[in-house]
């Protein structure tokens, strides 16, 4: 197996695995209306503005991302998403609210992982993969760019 080969099965394992966690950390606030309040408390209660809006447009960003990520498609534009996410999670409900690292931490390896799949790309066991293949085929002059 060569270091490509290794490095498109590493991508799509993280793939995997995370988005699989982002999909099992939203879907209860999506399929029960009372978890999503419970998040917009938690986000009144920091501080944030408007923050049922911020509590639907988190949980919802964090679900298709998780798509997104386990089927490799249009990974860098859900993962800039996230960085977005975390980086506000991270600032807004964690560090200004003077929580623990280890309350901390799951935000920021999701954060870290958002980098990482957005600079390593999905892979090429993904959609995105696949979809750039088909079109290289269909025009030939645009593997040469």
């Amino acid at each position: 197996m060569n270091q490509e080969t290794r490095k498109d099965i590493a991508l799509l394992v993280i793939r995997l695995a995370f988005g699989i966690r982002l999909i099992y950390g939203s879907i209860d606030n999506i399929t029960d209306w009372d978890r999503m309040l419970e998040f917009q408390g938690f986000l009144a209660a920091k501080g944030f503005p408007l923050p049922l809006l911020c509590a639907v447009v988190s949980v919802y960003a964090q679900f298709f991302t998780g798509l997104s990520w386990i089927a490799g498609y249009k990974v860098r534009i859900f993962s800039l998403l996230m960085i977005l996410n975390f980086i506000v999670a991270i600032v807004g409900a964690h560090l200004l609210a003077g929580d623990s690292y280890l309350n901390t931490a799951p935000a920021i390896h999701l954060l870290a992982v958002s980098f990482l799949i957005y600079f390593m790309h999905a892979g090429r066991y993904s959609v995105d993969s696949y979809l750039e293949s088909k079109r290289k085929k269909a025009d030939p002059s645009q593997g040469n760019m």
